[in-house]
């Protein structure tokens, strides 16, 4: 009992009124005298709870409604007083000030206004001033003050109570709370703040992660790892609802896989391996784009990360369940299916209703980061309307079409990157090499036969006519690319003498690691 701190007196003023009765009651029933302030101490004295309301207590009335009513040198004095100090003491008893031994704030709620779209005028009247200054104090004299910042905490501070007070160690875990929940509320509005004023990259940015899980280990057993939440959208949301724990090159995987069929309208499914896929294609439904994914590359597929961009259904699970599959991520799942990929014990299962993309990309490198406006597929160049076709007649629908799915479906592939495809599916993929003339040697090598009648697509354009030539020598028909080589007239050249459709998109979706 002596290293508890008993708590005589509080300060409650809380914009979550979540749990509040119950709190005014553990605290009346300990003897705790409340000060509070507004709608706080109106819905404590309504329940009966002997409240002091601030303004009654500092002489001084709530004005410009509600802006300033805390903010006096009664409040932070009886907060700020380190109680183990008797100059301290002495000072706040000269002037009739009674110290604090509990805080409790909770803060306007800036971060919801902003989300739910509020005008700027509102969002400026929910930032607090008030609040994180108490919280802010309390939390640096937690020697002597306990602070509490969230509804979460209350059961620790309920079963402090009941052992008669706090320990000093519970009371720095409370400031340590309490300095983060501060530090995420200035992040939160200065952000903001900065989005109202530019719309370019921003010249100061910060982001807080909250620690979601330890990892076994990372890309290899002998790194240390642990995953962070970020934001409300993304892999790190998704639901796992069966199998093994997630690994760090599980979540990788997952992340290039689900991009990757994000990036289609139609029914896509992506294989991911090694953050590289190893299939991707459209269907009619969700089944026959399974199928036609795998069918690209069967060998690379075992062990791979599927992703959907719509239900599973039972027509996709069934054959999916023959192939050993590390994790399936998607929207939603048909019952069926549920039961027919649980039979896996090990296969992990994620669901991720949320679609939305972090607008920024941010990549660690030593001593800073790099930041950059997410690749998507929206720049005026997506669109095949915009293309320039440089070579060859008029090409069928089909075709156009099939240049359509490899153009949007090569920016999930890293670099060099060329895709063939065929009827909506990829059917043979060069990647990660260091130069296009090796990656189009390996998109037709893995192609085969199916190379013959395909379209191409390149991420970034040839430097040279080879890559090309390998392309057309394998049985391409069209291709599909950036330009903007110096050798551009070189490159045409070559098409042109193989009678191949080429289009310009004056885009390019490069993706360097």
């Amino acid at each position: 009992m002596a290293d508890r701190k008993v708590i005589r007196r509080a300060l409650v003023s809380v914009y979550d009124k979540d749990r509040l009765l119950e709190l005014g009651a553990v605290l009346a029933k300990a003897g705790v005298e409340i000060v509070s302030t507004g709608s706080t101490a109106k819905t404590l004295q309504s329940a009966g709870i002997a409240v002091t309301e601030v303004s009654e207590y500092t002489g001084f009335p709530e004005i410009m409604g509600g802006r300033v009513k805390t903010l006096h040198p009664k409040i932070h004095s009886g907060i700020l007083a380190d109680q183990s100090n008797p100059e301290h003491l002495q000072a706040i008893a000269d002037l009739d000030i009674a110290p604090f031994d509990l805080v409790i704030i909770s803060l306007y709620p800036f971060a919801e206004t902003i989300a739910s779209g509020a005008a700027y005028a509102e969002c400026i009247e929910q930032i607090d001033i008030g609040g994180p200054s108490m919280l802010r104090g309390a939390a640096k004299n937690h020697g002597s003050v306990a602070v509490i910042a969230k509804v979460g905490q209350y059961d620790e501070l309920f079963a402090a109570i009941s052992a008669g007070g706090t320990t000093l160690e519970e009371r720095r875990n409370f400031a340590l709370q309490v300095f983060r929940t501060t530090a995420e509320y200035d992040l939160t509005i200065a952000s903001w703040l900065g989005t109202q004023i530019s719309t370019d990259l921003p010249d100061w940015f910060g982001l807080i992660y909250k620690r979601e899980n330890s990892l076994r280990y990372g890309e290899n057993p002998h790194q240390s790892a642990v995953i962070y939440r970020g934001g409300p959208a993304g892999i790190v949301n998704a639901v796992q609802s069966h199998g093994k724990e997630m690994s760090f090159n599980n979540y990788t995987d997952a992340d290039a896989a689900w991009r990757a069929a994000l990036d289609h309208a139609a029914p896509c499914v992506a294989i991911i391996k090694h953050a590289n896929p190893c299939g991707i294609a459209t269907g009619a439904d969700i089944a026959a784009a399974y199928l036609a994914a795998h069918a690209c590359d069967p060998v690379s597929a075992f062990g791979g990360v599927v992703a959907a961009n719509r239900k599973v259904t039972a027509a996709m699970a069934e054959p999916l369940s023959q192939i050993f599959t590390e994790v399936i991520i998607a929207p939603e799942y048909e019952p069926a299916a549920l039961e027919i990929l649980m039979r896996k014990p090990a296969i992990r299962i994620l669901t991720c209703p949320n679609t939305a993309i972090s607008p920024l990309e941010i990549r660690p490198v030593s001593g800073g980061v790099l930041l950059q406006n997410t690749d998507k597929i929206d720049a005026p160049g997506d669109d095949c309307a915009n293309w320039k076709q440089v070579t060859g007649g008029k090409v069928s629908e089909q075709v156009l079409t099939d240049l359509q799915f490899a153009w949007r479906a090569v920016r999930a592939v890293k670099s060099n990157a060329i895709l063939l495809a065929k009827d909506g599916a990829a059917v043979g993929i060069g990647m990660g090499q260091v130069n296009r003339v090796d990656s189009a040697r390996l998109s037709i090598d893995r192609a085969g036969e199916r190379a013959k009648n395909s379209v191409a697509a390149s991420d970034a354009f040839f430097p040279f006519a080879d890559g090309l030539q390998i392309l057309i020598d394998g049985g391409v028909t069209a291709v599909v690319q950036p330009g903007g080589s110096v050798r551009d007239e070189e490159v045409i050249a070559a098409a042109s003498a193989a009678g191949i459709a080429m289009f310009f998109t004056s885009t390019r979706h490069f993706s360097h690691a």
